[in-house]
């Protein structure tokens, strides 16, 4: 018996492919925006994902990463998550993390509590205790070294390098296989430091697996608008970008809503 023309019609729609597939959506990685210009720590808000409340608050906005901020504190004697050069932003006696004690004399780093923006009351936390909460949120970990741990990180004095690297390199060791974290600096000569010692660990995995930086807005305090950079997250997204980061995380994530699945 002849099929009705209908029903043949009918069953080709059924079975032909979608005429637009969607793209894959990228990764989120948070970024916490900081201001440019004269006197820009002034103005800062503390918005980096340093801290476990933040890790978290991240998570909820779509994130799927988030990029944060390790310095050394006084001699390499503890890896901190901060991101200022001082403790501006922070309860107590201003002065530059590399000049204080984590836990000794009046003006240590522990227990002092950020003082504004979206994370105030907030303390500073340490690397492992970061890499802990990072773990629990089921998060990936970029971590940049910032230029001030040179102090320690390129000493001349060889107690003081090992020191300050196995604050940074134990507690990736420790960690590296059940959690993905990945290490960077744009200081070139702790880039460079940075890969012999992790290559010599046999953990070069810990150096790639970044995001994209697509975004054209200069931060500021209050923040531009995200639409600034629509066209630089179309570029992304066209581009197959697997790992996106972003200052406005909340943002991004409705926007990629129907664009990618």
């Amino acid at each position: 018996m002849a099929v009705p023309l209908a029903a043949l019609l009918l069953a080709s729609l059924l079975t032909a492919p979608s005429a637009v597939a969607l793209p894959a959506c990228p990764q989120i990685f948070g970024h916490g925006g900081y201001p440019t210009g004269a006197n820009a720590w002034e103005r800062d808000q503390v918005r980096q994902p340093n801290n476990p409340t933040a890790i978290q608050k991240y998570k909820s906005w779509g994130a799927s990463g988030v990029e944060a901020d390790l310095q050394l504190t006084k001699d390499g004697t503890k890896a901190v998550m901060w991101h200022n050069t001082s403790t501006w932003g922070l309860t107590g006696t201003k002065k530059n993390i590399t000049e204080i004690w984590w836990a000794a004399g009046d003006t240590a780093l522990q227990g002092r509590t950020i003082t504004r923006g979206p994370f105030q009351g907030e303390t500073v936390h340490t690397f492992r205790e970061w890499l802990s909460a990072m773990k629990t949120a089921g998060m990936v970990g970029l971590v940049e070294i910032k230029p001030e741990a040179r102090q320690s990180l390129l000493s001349s004095t060889a107690s003081i390098k090992t020191r300050g690297w196995a604050e940074v390199l134990d507690p990736v060791k420790e960690n590296y296989r059940s959690q993905e974290i990945i290490l960077y600096s744009h200081d070139s000569a702790l880039a460079a430091e940075l890969k012999k010692r992790v290559t010599d660990a046999g953990m070069t995995q810990v150096l790639s697996g970044g995001p994209i930086w697509p975004e054209v807005t200069k931060w500021e305090e209050p923040p531009p608008s995200w639409t600034l950079n629509e066209n630089a997250w179309k570029g992304a997204l066209a581009s197959g970008a697997k790992r996106v980061a972003t200052d406005y995380t909340p943002q991004f994530n409705a926007w990629l809503e129907g664009k990618c699945q």
